[in-house]
Formats: structure tokens, C-alpha cells, sequence
């Protein structure tokens, strides 16, 4: 099992190495750099990632992949099984990476998660896309659509329904 450093540097073992031999100081010093900045709760950063709760490992996992410039975030379930304060924490780094100009692109069955995220819905239904909304999109809407309806046929359908 990876410690919480060695995870640290997985995707940039390069920057981390000189002459074919990894630099240790460096991987201790940016572990205890990223475990203060993303708030890892562990006991060091020799403590294998595997032994930390959900939300610790998944700041780990975010702390390794925002530890270098980025063009694409791609987030699957971010915050799948993770504490309250955590997905907060999880959210704000997300949408900071957004800011700073990185495509992002998260996959969640949260629709909370999606809906506070994202500028724009990408709908799904068995596997197609049916149709790509705007943040805002009313979750009835977003209901219909994720059963298979399309855009035009489900606002149809909610706003019949709102008039009877």
C-alpha cells in the first residue's frame, strides 16, 4: 500500500526523481505541504492512503491531481461516501480549479452535487445523452429526462401539469 506521500507523487514521479533515484526530502516536503493545504486527516505522511477515511482518501486523490497544471478535471462520483464537511471542502476545490480556467467535467449520480456544480447538465438516459441543459433546469424536468424524455417533451409535460 502507497503511503500518503509516495500517492502524493504517483502521476509526476519525474518531477520528484534525479539520476534514476527519487528525491525523498522533496516527496516528504510536498506531502506535508498538500496534507496542510487539503486538510488530509492522518497521523504522517508515512500513514498508508488505505488506512485514512473515504473523504481523507478522496483529498488525497484531489491533492495529487490539482498538484499540477491541469487542462481537464475529470471527477466520477467525487464525493461518493464522504462526510459533510468534506464534500464541501471537495466542492470548493472543484469549483476553484473551474475558475482558474481548467475544463471541468464531473460524473455524478448526486443530483444535488450536479445541479451546485455545473454551468451546464449533460442528461442521460440507458447509457445516450438526451439532452444538455442549463444549471438551473427545474428537477422535474431533469426527472422526465433522465427517464428518457426529451428537453421540449418534458418541459411540455411540466408546465401541462403545473396548469391543470
Amino acid at each position: 500500500e502507497f503511503s500518503i506521500a509516495e500517492n502524493l507523487v504517483l502521476n509526476n514521479l519525474d518531477a520528484y526523481s534525479s539520476g534514476g533515484l527519487l528525491q525523498l526530502g522533496r516527496i516528504t516536503q510536498n506531502a506535508k505541504e498538500r496534507i496542510e493545504e487539503f486538510d488530509i486527516r492522518s497521523t504522517s505522511q508515512a500513514q498508508p492512503v488505505g488506512s485514512l477515511s473515504g473523504g481523507n482518501q478522496q483529498k488525497v486523490v484531489l491533492a495529487r491531481e490539482l498538484s499540477r497544471p491541469l487542462s481537464l478535471l475529470l471527477a466520477c462520483q467525487p464525493t461518493r461516501g464522504v462526510d459533510v464537511g468534506a464534500i464541501e471542502f471537495l466542492h470548493k476545490r472543484i469549483v476553484a480549479e473551474r475558475d482558474r480556467g481548467t475544463a471541468v467535467l464531473i460524473v455524478s449520480t448526486e443530483l444535488d452535487e450536479v445541479e451546485s456544480l455545473a454551468d451546464r447538465i449533460a442528461v442521460m438516459y440507458r447509457g445516450r445523452i438526451v439532452g444538455v441543459v442549463d444549471s438551473d433546469t427545474p428537477r422535474d424536468v431533469l426527472g422526465l429526462m433522465m427517464a428518457g424524455a426529451t428537453y421540449d417533451d418534458a418541459l411540455a409535460t411540466v408546465q401541462e401539469a403545473r396548469n391543470e
